[in-house]
């Protein structure tokens, strides 16, 4: 199950890993004792007719990410539904990581033995989903190059396991919000010197775009992109009596980017998405998502990726695990492995 190279022609599915499946002081002190993504998962209610709250995961059950057996089981069932690897949501302010614990033992124990890439989600953690948006509970700074150096010395020990997914032997690495990096070329640029010293092809270097982002990454010195449509543009509602609704019907076929390559936009296909655990009545619900609606996307990225040159027919899921977003892959009592089973026949897993 080691493979992080391309198995002949066929395309790669990559999904995004979210670790925040253990409590952490941090956490405990901000939200209370104990505090897991199954806290707001776990406590959620329908707040329309028909709506689906909460969601309760089956086969994996509300796991803890400090055991290894629960890790194990995760990469077992995504190797046996045709994915290849997990992006590790990876948590970095100026030198104090975040929800650290499961990469790091994936790191120290050689297990599971399960392809992985890397996500820097530099963002500032914000109370904005619990109606305190100003309220910030660590900032996401940019202090300059010592702190850059400190970071790829890191990155660094990472790129080295073998399990590490790479596109031309390069390590592949993704920014979850460049635009907030000042004067991000030159990070570009540092980084890809940092590679080449330390003997590496150099680094497939990936920045993550969402719905109002029309920027060429390419032009800004990253090698390609990803665009996340979800959620969709929406209107705003002004009384929060209920949270904004999309019935995922109408919207599906704008949930996939209709043109690019693969070698400069990656596809990313959502398989649902209601962030009300989180949010509440601010929330966003693509109302009745059925494994259907995500097979008619999954089509079409694969569509995309196979025009692409060999190594770079990838697909990016979103995601695997986000429960209180209601956006995961993992077995739920209401679809079981529907969601699973979609990406094995759509993606064509051997």
């Amino acid at each position: 199950m080691s493979a992080a190279k391309p198995r002949s022609n066929k395309l790669r599915v990559i999904a995004f890993y979210l670790p925040q499946f253990h409590p952490i002081p941090e956490n405990d002190e901000w939200w209370g004792k104990g505090f897991t993504e199954w806290t707001n998962t776990a406590k959620a209610v329908p707040l329309f007719e028909g709506h689906y709250q909460p969601h309760v995961p089956a086969d994996l059950g509300f796991y803890d990410l400090r055991l290894p057996e629960t890790r194990a089981q995760q990469a077992a069932l995504a190797a046996e539904y045709g994915i290849d690897a997990f992006c590790y949501y990876h948590y970095w302010f100026a030198g104090h990581r975040l929800l650290e614990r499961p990469f790091n033992e994936v790191l120290a124990t050689g297990e599971p033995d399960f392809p992985f890439c890397l996500c820097w989600a530099n963002q500032s953690w914000t109370g904005v989903w619990h109606g305190a948006p100003d309220r910030i509970l660590i900032k996401q700074t940019y202090p300059g190059l010592d702190d850059y150096a400190r970071h790829f010395d890191w990155l660094e020990m990472a790129f080295a396991d073998r399990r590490y997914v790479t596109v031309d032997g390069k390590p592949l690495f993704l920014i979850y919000s460049p635009q907030d990096i000042p004067e991000v070329a030159s990070l570009v640029r540092y980084w890809r010197e940092r590679a080449w010293s330390a003997g590496l092809p150099g680094l497939q270097l990936v920045a993550v775009g969402h719905h109002s982002s029309h920027r060429n990454w390419v032009a800004n010195g990253f090698d390609a992109s990803v665009t996340m449509r979800i959620p969709p543009p929406y209107p705003r509602l002004r009384l929060w009596r209920r949270p904004a609704i999309l019935r995922h019907v109408k919207v599906v076929d704008n949930l996939i980017e209709q043109d690019g390559s693969g070698r400069t936009d990656y596809p990313c296909v959502g398989p649902n998405w209601d962030n009300t655990p989180r949010a509440g009545r601010r929330g966003l619900v693509l109302h009745d998502s059925r494994p259907e609606l995500f097979r008619r996307n999954l089509r079409h990225a694969r569509e995309r990726a196979q025009a692409s040159e060999p190594q770079d027919r990838l697909v990016f899921i979103k995601a695997w695990n986000e429960w209180a977003e209601g956006n995961h892959l993992e077995p739920d009592l209401r679809f079981g492995r529907s969601w699973l089973e979609a990406v094995r026949d759509e993606m064509g897993a051997s």
